[in-house]
């Protein structure tokens, strides 16, 4: 794969996560969580900012996940809150899609930033 970061890992393939769902997947030393959003991948932390809950067992709609635990949510493409009690924004990952496999750059953020 071309890609000039050192810290791109693959974590599942395009076929494992079902459109318009979400499912968490270990990773290194990690558990993401991986969106298909209207065939539009997308990769975040699974872990809730705001309780120690996986987001991959909440509720996406559209383009927001609801955390199961205090129904706080997230916006899944920026990370960015969206209903408290979640005060700290979600950490999102850079998505590589190479062939039927999904990549994370666990060093940039979904808009390429430096992490």
């Amino acid at each position: 794969m071309a890609d000039n970061s050192e810290n791109v890992v693959r974590v599942c393939s395009k076929a494992e996560v079902a459109p318009e769902s979400v499912k968490a997947f270990e990773v290194a030393d990690r558990r993401l969580a991986v969106y298909n959003i209207e065939g539009k991948f997308y990769v975040t932390d699974d872990e809730c900012t705001h309780a120690a809950a996986s987001l991959a067992d909440g509720l996406l709609e559209g383009d927001v996940i609801e955390c199961c635990m205090h129904m706080g949510s997230f916006r899944v493409p920026t990370g960015e809150v969206v209903q408290p009690p979640c005060e700290v924004p979600l950490r999102t990952y850079r998505v590589v899609v190479k062939d039927d496999d999904i990549y994370a750059d666990l060093d940039r953020n979904a808009a390429g930033e430096p992490a």
